[in-house]
């Protein structure tokens, strides 16, 4: 690896780390023994050759390997980490977001025909038959529009909580109680996650 690639990876990271880490620029110095201008000199990219010295005071500060340091994303590799399932390296399914308001109207659709009409996200685990509805309306006080909710659709699952469509009061309800469709109920699916406010 180039030594500008391996500045470049140094550079994020020492930014990224900061800022996950809930440290300042400062504290980084006091800690490491490091001025001030020489991590500003990094950040700002004014220095395309760092010294080993420097790098092993920076990487030892965040408790992580000197190598990688300045050969890995750790911003990545950490999203990564934290998705990944403790089955091991799973694919993410890929999931078709629904707006609240045309649930009704493919909820007998199969999942690959709405993973065509409509946006994706992605889950990362071992469910299947998985829809995720975006809520235009607040439900029952817990959740607020924008929010999306991760749906095994068709599932019912005693223990778990259930998104339900109220056909007379034409509104989703979440119900932690058993239930099957009625004339008046008709269950969605098991609810397998919530995302507040998920913009995506």
């Amino acid at each position: 690896m180039h030594r500008r690639e391996r500045t470049e990876y140094l550079k994020s990271n020492i930014k990224y780390l900061i800022k996950s880490r809930g440290e300042t620029q400062l504290s980084l110095c006091n800690a490491s023994g490091l001025t001030r201008t020489t991590i500003y000199n990094i950040l700002e990219g004014k220095v395309t050759n760092v010294q080993q010295s420097t790098i092993r005071k920076i990487s030892d500060f965040f408790g992580i390997s000197y190598e990688e340091i300045e050969t890995v994303d750790f911003e990545e590799k950490e999203i990564i980490d934290s998705s990944i399932s403790p089955q091991g390296n799973m694919n993410p399914a890929a999931v078709p977001i629904i707006k609240e308001s045309l649930l009704l109207a493919n909820i007998d659709k199969r999942i690959g025909e709405l993973a065509t009409i409509f946006p994706l996200t992605y889950y990362f685990g071992t469910s299947y038959n998985l829809i995720a509805v975006r809520l235009e309306k607040g439900i029952n006080g817990l959740n607020e529009p924008g929010d999306l909710l991760i749906i095994q659709k068709g599932s019912s699952t005693d223990d778990k909580e259930k998104l339900v469509y109220d056909r007379l009061g034409k509104k989703l309800l979440i119900m932690n109680t058993p239930c099957s469709d009625s004339d008046r109920l008709q269950v969605v699916g098991d609810i397998i996650e919530e995302r507040f406010n998920d913009s995506l």
